[in-house]
């Protein structure tokens, strides 16, 4: 079984979660013998390795554009990188002459996600759709930027998007998946007649046992004696260090052996200038490590993950989050915001911490449990190892989508067979 996966960017100088999710997913399903073949768009700036091809993926590139006129080319760059709809004139053709597909699963939206569902329409094939990021289930003040961000300039791809019936997407699914049981339960009742799934991303618990403490050490010497808090998260608004960074005085002030590790790469020039200009407003120059980025599969990553007192989640949105379960899989405990990914996954005070973004104590409190009382924090990182083992093994994760696909196979053929 042959599977098309497509991304709306895929730029490994720009890792975040939805890549890590589909590496781990492609490693999961070559396991059940479906061979992944994913296509995203090409990539301006060069990158010295590329994981998903490394792990043994087909990697396709096609050109894409963002279609709007009066735009900045720093605009377009940003809403290359975290948003923007794109459309392509490559895609439709490399799609279909692309042999042996068995089904056509889009990790994406808007236009590029209607050029799959029309190919695949075509070609009577199966259509499943991933939603990484949230549709409904997200914070208003996220809705507003996106639709401020879709009234500046002029728009020329939007009849491109009518032709395609982008909008039509989930009406025309075979099936929708979405990792969130709240995303999940909203677009069931806007949808009622549609298949719409829970499928959690998995993770590869054994690549977390080794440890890689030492090599995280050599390769950062400042975290020789530091009580470590890691935020390991592309540099971007949403997933909001500037709030933390506004809580790190008072936390610093308190713990003087803490150290706020920032792991992830830069999403949002603009928001990463303002950080680090932040940081020396502050003071925090020597109390603050910025890495940059560290692939998923990195051992100083791992490293950190494990080095770590606290993996600290300050985002205004995750609809799972990934972090978590790697968190847990190294033996580290999470403090989190309550967004609705975070609050399915951590039962506050049994396997982990919650606060309010809108009550700093509530954060300042976790972080004082956690540093102040190692067996709390032994306890809540024993219980989070336990429950990734037993709910998000990787490789049983995989095998039921990989029997979602044969299902839709399945009734494309009898319903093809049918009307003949």
């Amino acid at each position: 079984m042959q599977v098309v996966h497509l991304l709306r960017k895929y730029n490994p100088a720009e890792w975040g979660g939805t890549e890590t999710a589909l590496l781990r997913l492609c490693d999961g399903l070559r396991q059940h013998g479906v061979t992944p073949v994913v296509f995203c768009p090409c990539a301006k700036n060069g990158f010295a390795a590329d994981p998903l091809a490394e792990s043994g993926c087909t990697v396709k590139r096609f050109r894409a554009c963002v279609p709007i006129w009066g735009i900045s080319p720093e605009q377009k760059k940003k809403l290359t990188a975290v948003g923007g709809n794109l459309m392509s004139f490559d895609l439709p053709v490399a799609l279909w002459r692309e042999p042996e597909i068995s089904v056509m699963h889009s990790h994406t939206l808007g236009r590029l996600g209607g050029i799959a569902l029309t190919v695949a329409r075509r070609r009577r094939l199966p259509f499943v759709v991933t939603i990484h990021g949230g549709v409904l289930d997200l914070p208003e003040e996220l809705k507003n930027n996106f639709q401020r961000s879709a009234t500046r300039g002029w728009e020329w791809g939007k009849l491109f998007g009518l032709l395609l019936q982008s909008r039509r997407l989930f009406l025309e699914a075979d099936a929708i998946l979405t990792c969130n049981p709240k995303e999940a339960a909203l677009l069931q009742k806007q949808h009622p007649a549609k298949r719409i799934l829970e499928q959690p991303h998995g993770i590869a618990t054994g690549l977390y046992r080794p440890d890689r403490r030492d090599q995280v050490r050599a390769a950062f010497p400042q975290l020789e004696d530091k009580q470590l808090l890691l935020c390991a998260a592309r540099i971007d608004p949403v997933k909001n260090q500037g709030w933390l960074m506004e809580q790190a005085p008072a936390l610093f002030q308190k713990h003087p052996r803490a150290l706020l590790v920032l792991a992830g790469a830069c999403t949002d020039a603009g928001y990463g200038q303002l950080l680090r200009r932040r940081t020396q407003e502050l003071g925090l120059g020597k109390r603050v490590l910025f890495t940059g980025l560290l692939p998923a599969d990195d051992p100083r990553l791992i490293g950190l993950f494990q080095q770590a007192q606290a993996v600290i989640v300050p985002s205004l949105s995750e609809t799972f989050g990934l972090v978590i379960l790697e968190a847990w899989a190294a033996g580290t405990m999470v403090i989190s915001s309550r967004t609705s990914g975070a609050s399915a996954l951590i039962q506050h005070g049994q396997n982990g911490w919650l606060f309010d973004l809108k009550n700093p104590k509530t954060f300042q409190d976790g972080i004082d449990e956690t540093l102040l009382k190692p067996d709390f924090r032994a306890r809540m990182a024993a219980a989070g190892s336990k429950v990734v083992r037993k709910e998000y093994d990787l490789n049983v994760l995989a095998g039921r989508l990989k029997n979602l696909y044969e299902q839709l196979v399945e009734e494309k053929n009898a319903l093809r067979h049918s009307t003949r």
